[in-house]
């Protein structure tokens, strides 16, 4: 038997290696998109992307809310691809994320944000893609070729690009400093397993995972891995916004997971899992490895969340690189 059964698997053990590999090539560019952006000083962020990129996406988003107090918004592609609508972009830039960078909608979207004059930012996998091309300036993940169809070191490089972009905009040497550590600090993630929460998801028919600010789309992420590789209906809510309706589906034993980081946020969340906790559900909050700076707990939680991911699959009798209905490139239009 080979140490890794499956490409998934061995492409999670490769993530750290990636972000080092991403942050290195992308040292300088990093660094002049920090100086734009102060010189520029845009009023809002327009960001556009699907699937795990779009929960990348909204990692960014949480960070530059919090960190630059600078509106962050995800438009929808369909606006531009499917209604032809022409946008009204000004004192702005755009950032797209595709691993792939061959989707018609992200392109189409792309192209209208560059006939309405904003700068148009890239990050993807594939560096000879159409929106790589067109774009003017594209970001390489770097992450290396990816055999299963679910992305995993893609999505840790897109969301560690995401905090790179946000580190540099800023200006923040803390956050930059522990940017740097991060490959090490993912490496540790990797050795953690989750052998409660599998067992808890592997027996499961339904299932919530909680996160809240930037932990919220890594359980957004963690639901679409479980859908797409283990056929495990999750989903993905706010640990304040669960309260508002979704409570009522908890029954005894109801499986709820937490990401919950030590952030501002760790009082209401953990009042949230109690609560929750009081009406039936099986909580489990899971310890993870920390990372130098709060903000890049998320991806540490994420590195360590797929490793079970890829065991509750192959659990449930699934081959997680092969879903039955999904392929790796999704050209929605």
């Amino acid at each position: 038997m080979t140490e890794f059964e499956t490409h998934m698997a061995r492409e999670i053990a490769e993530a750290p290696e990636a972000v080092a590999r991403m942050l290195a090539t992308n040292a300088k560019a990093l660094t002049e998109l920090g100086r734009l952006y102060r010189e520029r000083k845009p009023s809002h962020i327009v960001t556009c992307a699907r699937g795990s990129s779009d929960c990348a996406a909204s990692y960014f988003k949480y960070l530059v809310e919090i960190t630059l107090g600078l509106p962050c918004c995800s438009v929808g592609a369909s606006v531009v691809s499917v209604y032809g609508a022409r946008l009204a972009l000004r004192d702005t830039l755009l950032l797209t994320i595709s691993q792939s960078g061959k989707s018609p909608d992200i392109i189409a979207f792309q192209a209208e944000a560059k006939r309405a004059g904003i700068p148009t930012l890239a990050v993807t996998n594939t560096e000879d893609s159409p929106l790589a091309r067109e774009a003017d300036l594209c970001l390489p993940l770097c992450a290396g070729i990816e055999q299963s169809v679910a992305a995993t070191k893609s999505f840790i490089t897109s969301a560690a690009m995401a905090a790179g972009l946000t580190a540099a905009a800023a200006g923040d040497a803390r956050f930059s400093d522990a940017l740097q550590a991060l490959p090490d600090d993912l490496a540790k993630a990797l050795a953690l397993r989750w052998s409660d929460a599998e067992d808890m998801l592997t027996e499961s028919h339904s299932s919530f995972v909680l996160g809240r600010g930037p932990s919220l789309p890594m359980a957004q992420e963690a639901t679409l891995k479980l859908k797409e590789t283990g056929g495990l209906h999750a989903e993905a809510y706010s640990a304040a916004e669960v309260l508002h309706g979704p409570m009522e589906l908890v029954t005894e034993g109801f499986p709820v997971l937490v990401f919950s980081p030590k952030d501002q946020a760790l009082a209401t969340t953990r009042e949230t899992a109690r609560r929750l906790s009081d009406a039936g559900a099986h909580v489990i909050t899971p310890d993870y490895a920390a990372t130098r700076h709060p903000l890049l707990d998320p991806i540490s939680l994420i590195q360590t969340f797929y490793g079970s991911a890829e065991r509750i699959a192959r659990r449930r009798g699934r081959n997680p690189d092969r879903p039955r209905l999904l392929k790796k490139v999704t050209e929605t239009r």
